[in-house]
């Protein structure tokens, strides 16, 4: 078989199989160029998800008329004037993304440079050139892309539906536009508007700020801490959400490395690991994220799209951005996730002034803020309050027994709290009642606060024990009058063994026991009554689940934060006054107290303002 060079067409559709995968990548390609031209104001138009046609025009540099045959060849760029590949400072440098979108689409390029009387153009068609013409045209450029893949239709049958396409391709430019708050972007979908963002002027924090709350809402900004951290080449910055407000998938992380958009391994399970034990399980945050490096310390040459980028020091960053993510959690410690539980409760129903109370209907979907609490044996439809009560109320409600109302709801009127406990009161109030002896209800001067105690505890036994893992301290334990035989199966009591030293330290002793069986002399002391049998399979399997998935620090965590959840005060157990104000008052010295081990709220907070709201008092 003889060797031969391939043709150029051949090889700009080669390269363009790399570059440009579908519509999405068409519009990346070519806001950045118009970003590293300096433009302040970009324009797209798409239809038919960008595979009939796509439009991008910018106010940028623009091009002569002699540079538009070269900005359509391979390999020809304005980027690298040094041929340093360590000395990237643009967006784009490697000259294929116009020859290789030219090579699979008609391309049209219509460019005016900055105080230029006329403006020039360029038509390529699979990939030949026409002849530079005199156009009419605005400073900066306009390029067209018609018939995306039309001269590789088996790529083209590989693109999903247009609203799909379209939704990758407002996905792609939300990303860009986050990096890039001073510029104003707008995106029209088949004659609709579906981007319009305008530019900021200011300093960048704010800007960027402002530019985030556009792209992933006010919500997003309510719930969640800045992150600030560098080193001698390294500057991390961003927002990222409390572990309480989480999504079903990563899309809501937006990564920059030196502004540009990337799905780094690295940077996305460095922020697995610092959310680690803080987030439920299949959860992930929503975050935007931007690390600065020096350009010789990062190479984003790795990847046909620059998706990916390699650092020079892995470590230093994986580090310096876990560390971020968690001192920046750590300062919103005993913050959790807001809730807008209460909003649909102040709706009002100009149909529904009049209704009675009826204590016999079918309740209605609860609020948000009261999701977990146990039904009642009746129920009470949610009731749309108008400025004046009903007229007429039903007999059960005329007869109701206090007392039996009282011991049908688990509502625990506590005693009065001794001097002391008032003047240790913190930011989580005074406790005044238990509800369903699962619920610590809480009092502050502007605020009630509603407290899950299994939750909490849950979060103060694992940080406790975490705590003295650091300092290698053996956490104090207590014998067994008669030690546990717990039965399991070889790989899992192998699998314990091998942490029998660290689970020692942890104040859990272990022995082996036959062949498949563990004995247990000794648990931790912090755990009180609790199934043994139970802990210590729940802990067999998780471990028999890890493999090399987990450095052994996070394994150790995950071990705290199991015997934590299996030792803490349960969802059921009634207690005194003393015993809840002892717990809010762990709950404010303890980090991350805002949520349990699962990721999930120990608290919510519910201003005074908003139930005066929805009893009409404001």
């Amino acid at each position: 078989m003889t060797i031969r060079v391939l043709p150029l067409n051949l090889v700009n559709q080669i390269a363009a199989g790399e570059v440009v995968e579908r519509p999405a990548s068409v519009i990346k390609e070519l806001v950045e160029n118009a970003i590293d031209a300096g433009a302040t104001k970009i324009d797209i138009t798409i239809d038919g998800g960008g595979k009939t046609r796509i439009v991008v025009s910018d106010n940028g540099c623009g091009m002569a008329s002699d540079e538009l045959p070269l900005a359509v060849e391979r390999h020809a760029t304005s980027k690298l004037p040094t041929n340093d590949l360590f000395s990237i400072n643009f967006l784009g440098f490697r000259g294929e993304a116009l020859p290789s979108i030219a090579s699979i689409a008609k391309l049209t390029i219509s460019s005016r440079q900055k105080g230029a009387d006329i403006g020039w153009k360029i038509s390529v068609n699979g990939g030949e050139k026409g002849q530079v013409e005199p156009v009419a045209q605005d400073e900066g450029t306009k390029i067209e892309v018609r018939d995306l893949f039309y001269t590789t239709p088996a790529r083209l049958k590989f693109l999903k539906s247009d609203s799909s396409e379209a939704g990758q391709c407002i996905d792609m430019l939300q990303r860009i536009a986050m990096a890039n708050p001073h510029i104003s972007f707008s995106l029209f979908c088949d004659g609709k508007k579906k981007i319009s963002l305008s530019g900021g002027q200011g300093e960048l924090f704010d800007i960027r700020q402002r530019r985030i709350a556009d792209v992933l809402g006010k919500e997003f900004i309510d719930n969640s801490v800045t992150i600030a951290a560098e080193n001698d080449f390294c500057k991390i910055s961003g927002i990222v959400s409390l572990p309480t407000y989480h999504k079903a998938n990563s899309l809501s992380e937006f990564l920059y490395v030196n502004n540009r958009p990337v799905r780094d391994k690295l940077i996305l399970g460095a922020i697995k690991g610092a959310y680690q034990d803080l987030m439920m399980a299949g959860r992930y945050p929503a975050c935007a994220i931007f690390i600065q490096v020096e350009p010789m310390y990062v190479d984003v040459n790795v990847h046909p799209t620059k998706a990916e980028v390699r650092f020079y020091d892995n470590g230093a960053i994986r580090g310096l951005l876990v560390g971020a993510i968690r001192q920046a959690l750590s300062m919103g410690a005993r913050q959790s996730a807001q809730d807008d539980g209460l909003a649909h409760l102040l709706a009002r129903s100009e149909n529904d002034a009049d209704e009675d109370i009826n204590f016999q209907q079918p309740s209605v979907a609860k609020p948000a803020f009261m999701s977990g609490v146990r039904e009642p044996t009746y129920h009470m439809r949610d009731v749309h309050f108008q400025g004046s009560f009903p007229k007429h109320r039903s007999a059960a409600s005329q007869n109701m027994d206090i007392p039996e109302l009282q011991q049908q709801y688990s509502v625990r009127i506590a005693e009065e709290p001794s001097a002391q406990t008032v003047a240790e009161v913190g930011e989580l109030g005074l406790a005044k009642a238990q509800f369903h002896n699962t619920y610590i209800i809480s009092q502050t001067p502007d605020s009630i606060v509603i407290v899950d105690q299994h939750a909490a505890h849950e979060r103060i036994t694992m940080e406790k024990m975490k705590q003295g893992l650091s300092r290698h301290e053996k956490q104090p334990a207590q014998l067994l009058l008669l030690p546990e035989v717990v039965d399991l199966s070889q790989s899992e009591q192998a699998g314990l063994m091998e942490f029998a030293d660290s689970l020692r330290e942890l104040g859990l002793g272990l022995e082996n026991f036959g062949s498949t069986a563990v004995l247990v002399r000794e648990i931790p002391a912090l755990l009180g009554e609790v199934d043994v049998k139970k802990l210590i399979k729940d802990l067999a399997a998780e471990i028999a689940e890890w493999g090399n998935t987990f450095s052994l620090t996070d394994k150790l965590h995950h071990i705290c934060a199991t015997i934590a959840c299996h030792g803490s005060v349960r969802a059921g157990r009634s207690l005194n006054i003393e015993e809840m104000n002892h717990l809010l008052r762990d709950m404010e010295k303890t980090e991350h107290s805002g949520q349990c081990n699962h990721g999930r709220p120990s608290y919510i907070k519910i201003k005074i303002d908003d139930i005066e709201k929805l009893f009409e008092r404001k």
